[in-house]
């Protein structure tokens, strides 16, 4: 999940971006200024549901031309400077909240609860599956070695994709690029 503060024209807003589970492209214009505030795996705004926000996000409603509605107050928009002032008072009003059973369970620490409990947790907080925030790291840690020079079929063996095609698969999918293709622009590079 991430906060996003777009300034376009003398307009800023507010944008809460939930979890993309595909490659996309964005359209950014080219007189608009972006700064984005990137939630640690398990944060979310309780008020606003992740699975609500997946593979899109909502603007926030404009109070005045300074600041927006959320859970019905107004707050100020965030500068590059007090964005992080502005994180802890949305923690300390009980707006943004952590939930430590995703972070244990990528660790592959399981707290004593159940493994429903776990798995309900776990959708609420981050809006998406526990396997799916795994094929989504193990895709991300292909273009990691990909982008080393590592070979396709050792990326595919040491990361226990079934074969090439399951490897390409993933990676079209979730990164949006074949791996033949990152080795590509990698080697331009």
């Amino acid at each position: 999940m991430e906060i996003v503060v777009t300034k376009q024209e003398g307009k800023t807003w507010i944008t809460v971006r939930g979890p993309e589970t595909q490659s996309r492209i964005a359209g950014i214009p080219s007189d608009a200024e972006f700064f984005g505030i990137i939630l640690k795996m398990g944060s979310f705004m309780v008020p606003l549901p992740a699975s609500d926000l997946l593979n899109g996000g909502i603007e926030l409603p404009e109070a005045s031309s300074k600041s927006v509605w959320l859970h019905g107050e107004a707050w100020e928009i965030p500068t590059f400077d007090n964005a992080d002032t502005f994180i802890e008072n949305l923690v300390r009003d009980g707006i943004l909240a952590h939930e430590p059973v995703v972070e244990s369970a990528l660790k592959g620490e399981l707290p004593d609860l159940s493994l429903r409990s776990v798995q309900r947790r776990f959708l609420r907080s981050t809006g998406l599956t526990f396997k799916t925030v795994q094929q989504i790291r193990r895709a991300h840690q292909a273009l990691a070695m990909l982008q080393k020079g590592t070979s396709i079929m050792d990326t595919t063996y040491d990361l226990g994709y079934f074969d090439q095609s399951h490897l390409t698969n993933s990676l079209k999918y979730f990164i949006g690029q074949t791996p033949a293709q990152i080795l590509q622009k990698t080697q331009a590079e």
